[in-house]
């Protein structure tokens, strides 16, 4: 019988679009900051479905205690276009958010004063 290596099977999942599975198996080995390179991979990789699945909520859990979640989250709100959300993330002090709410709202032709206030 062969048995696959988690990554294949992740990577199915998503081929899938199979996220929850993908997901699973992707978290099972993640490690933010391991001295293990495989985990650590695991890890940056754990956001991306989480991130394809919607998961805002698991994404912003993570985010408190981990960069990597929080910087994965400002991307999908930016490339979700939820000017709202990164207002209020960078309002309690994500430097990141603010980079890229500023960056929604000057491709919306606003003009910066509106991402500072």
């Amino acid at each position: 019988m062969f048995v696959s290596h988690w990554s294949q099977t992740a990577r199915a999942a998503e081929e899938q679009g199979d996220w929850d599975r993908a997901i699973v198996v992707v978290s099972a080995v993640a490690e933010c900051y391991s001295s293990d390179y495989a985990r650590h991979d695991a890890h940056l990789w754990q956001t991306d479905p989480l991130a394809r699945a919607g998961r805002r909520v698991e994404l912003a859990a993570l985010g408190r205690r981990d960069v990597h979640a929080r910087r994965r989250l400002n991307r999908l709100l930016f490339e979700e276009g939820r000017a709202e959300e990164l207002w209020q993330r960078a309002r309690s002090g994500d430097g990141g958010a603010r980079h890229l709410l500023g960056r929604l709202v000057d491709g919306w032709g606003i003009g910066p004063r509106v991402a500072g206030e």
